[in-house]
């Protein structure tokens, strides 16, 4: 009777494992704004909850770690993978963003993505976006100053997307934290109903914060990149007993003295309004924002202290 039972426990634990791969759902690939929102709004009339994660491709374990959250706060995740060329300055950095799309579907497919949105250029923009937005002083400073013209890019294909996708909220790295202060001005701006969910970095074992642009680093670059993490983490401890000042320097005379290493900025701001401070006690969630090139490769990073 045992082995009975055994045997009759094995098929059924069979037939429930085939059941269980046939009903699991299968990511889709869409890749133009009519079919995502034929099958979004199908999706709505269940009452289900959409979660977004708006990626420019080249996907990483920082990448992972939105959409796995994502899938589980939400019935539905849909993932972007979009270059948007109106927040590159520089043409030249456009051209040489990494671009693994047929890599990153399968890669969202393991992760439990339900829709990967790849579209053309032509289908996010049917006609140019020329559309100029102010977020006052938030997108003034840091990466607005030295990157002129991609916050408002940013700003463009963000709410795009949000008017094509409509999710109930919406994530994003914290590793670009200027851009989420950006999209949440913009949420207000424009009235959008999306919750802005800000996820932690993700680093490397030995600190770096991973990033697309790493992958067009040599071995050698590789090798001096983590000193940028390392750094800052050095600075939780200088900023002890030294002023914003002088933490400024440290961090930015340190990184200057190591030969391939160039900062481009490095400001410490107050969290919410992102305004540089002069003094620790002007603000309670001070963090540190810094840009370094690294050879031709542009690498950004942030701390809190």
């Amino acid at each position: 009777m045992k082995k009975f039972n055994h045997l009759k426990a094995s098929v059924f634990g069979f037939n429930f494992v085939l059941l269980q791969r046939f009903f699991k759902k299968v990511m889709e690939v869409v890749k133009t704004v009519t079919e995502l929102r034929e099958k979004l709004s199908a999706v709505r009339k269940d009452g289900k909850k959409v979660g977004f994660v708006p990626t420019m491709g080249a996907l990483h374990n920082g990448h992972l770690s939105l959409v796995k959250r994502c899938v589980s706060e939400n019935d539905v995740c849909v993932v972007s993978v979009f270059v948007n060329p109106t927040q590159f300055n520089d043409k030249n950095d456009l051209l040489k963003y990494p671009r693994t799309v047929d890599a990153d579907v399968k890669v969202l497919a393991s992760a439990g993505c339900s829709f990967a949105f790849v579209p053309e250029v032509e289908d996010i923009y049917p006609e140019e976006d020329t559309r100029v937005f102010d977020f006052g002083k938030v997108d003034k400073v840091m990466e607005g100053k030295y990157r002129p013209g991609h916050f408002n890019g940013v700003a463009q294909v963000v709410s795009r997307l949000f008017d094509i996708v409509e999710p109930d909220r919406a994530y994003f790295g914290e590793k670009d934290f200027q851009q989420i202060a950006v999209i949440r001005a913009m949420v207000a701006q424009l009235g959008y109903n999306v919750e802005i969910v800000a996820c932690p970095i993700v680093r490397e074992a030995d600190g770096l914060a991973l990033s697309s642009r790493n992958a067009r680093l040599s071995d050698e670059q590789r090798k001096l990149a983590v000193k940028i993490s390392e750094t800052l983490f050095k600075s939780r401890t200088f900023a002890d007993q030294n002023s914003v000042a002088d933490t400024i320097s440290f961090v930015t005379d340190t990184l200057n003295g190591i030969s391939g290493l160039q900062v481009e900025y490095y400001e410490i701001v107050d969290g919410n309004t992102l305004q540089p401070i002069r003094s620790w006690n002007e603000t309670s969630y001070a963090v540190g924002c810094i840009t370094v090139y690294c050879g031709d490769v542009r690498l950004i990073d942030n701390i809190k202290y």
